[in-house]
């Protein structure tokens, strides 16, 4: 029963006493959670030093170890936020989250980037970056949740992202080309009101460049064009595209889209003489003789070359044979016009 007793002793003594490897502490830390730490600290990747801890996010993002890299990075940020380093470890943890595919988290980075640190050597690298990745969602990537979850394409999220951009860098070389983008994410959105402001904006602030200012312009009239069209026809929205092609025209005289900015004039023209000769048909129909010939007119105004101004000027000619008929413009109530019934 002795020798029973005395073997517990023995046995943690020997234990103790004999060399082995103890595992690692389970550490929590806020803001970080729990992990595994050797004894001493450290973890395998933390350094004492702002220069040794962004060597280690340097060396693994060299080996294509993202997550470590991440981590390291934004370690020298966290502790070591006024050094020398820590714009580079910011920019690094920015390209950490690009290579995770975490675009949003990427952006966001950069943006951190440049406002704590606007005087960062490589800032127009940095807004590149910021505008690749707007580029990527404009195209149809998702956004996610938590960075992992995928969600949907979001125009109003990718024109924020551009304006910013913009912010960042008015008179940089992507920031025409983002206020150009931002009216491409708000035509998506279908909000073409918006879109054509983007583009009279980008045509207006970058008019010294030649190239940026004529697309802007000529993407302005299309806009208003397929505005047009999707309204059937709307008379207003016709006339602004007109408008935008006439001084595109007038503008970029050189231009290889003139003949196509021409050719949109033409069909919008027929359309609004289409339009226009319904109206008068209606009239005449109705009897409202005064109405029909102002529309009859406003035919032979906007189209005059057509088979549809031919016709209109026939209209005219038989209304105006008769008594009472006049170049009246039609009330707006739609109430019948006091005149003489052709006979």
């Amino acid at each position: 029963m002795i020798h029973r007793i005395l073997r517990v002793p023995l046995f943690l003594v020997a234990v103790f006493a004999l060399p082995h490897v103890s595992p690692a502490p389970l550490i929590y830390k806020l803001g970080e959670g729990w992990s595994y730490e050797p004894v001493g600290g450290g973890g395998g990747w933390k350094r004492t030093r702002a220069k040794d801890q962004l060597e280690v996010a340097e060396k693994a993002f060299a080996a294509k170890d993202f997550d470590l890299a991440l981590k390291a990075a934004r370690e020298t940020v966290k502790k070591w936020p006024l050094s020398d380093y820590a714009p580079k470890a910011q920019f690094l943890a920015g390209r950490s989250f690009e290579e995770l595919k975490q675009d949003e988290d990427a952006f966001n980075a950069y943006q951190t980037l440049l406002e704590k640190y606007p005087k960062v050597e490589n800032y127009e690298e940095v807004l590149k970056r910021q505008f690749e990745i707007s580029n990527r969602y404009l195209g149809g990537q998702r956004f996610k949740l938590w960075g992992v979850v995928p969600l949907f394409p979001s125009m109003e999220k990718t024109s924020k992202m551009y304006e910013k951009v913009i912010a960042n860098g008015p008179y940089s070389g992507v920031a025409p080309l983002a206020q150009m983008n931002i009216g491409t994410a708000q035509e998506k959105r279908g909000e073409f009101t918006d879109a054509v402001r983007a583009y009279e904006k980008t045509a207006d602030k970058y008019h010294d460049q030649k190239g940026v200012a004529a697309d802007a312009l000529f993407r302005a009239g299309m806009t208003h064009l397929k505005q047009a069209r999707s309204a059937e026809y709307d008379q207003g929205i016709a006339a602004k595209a007109i408008a935008a092609f006439t001084d595109f025209i007038a503008l970029y005289p050189e231009d290889k889209r003139v003949a196509e900015a021409r050719k949109n004039i033409d069909s919008l023209r027929g359309e609004q003489a289409r339009g226009a000769m319904e109206v008068a048909r209606f009239y005449e129909r109705r009897q409202m003789w005064s109405g029909a010939l102002v529309y009859y007119n406003e035919v032979i105004i906007k189209d005059p070359d057509s088979s549809l101004a031919a016709e209109a000027k026939r209209r005219i000619e038989f209304l105006r044979t008769h008594s009472g008929v006049t170049a009246a413009a039609p009330s707006t109530n739609a109430t019948p016009v006091e005149a003489t019934k052709p006979k």
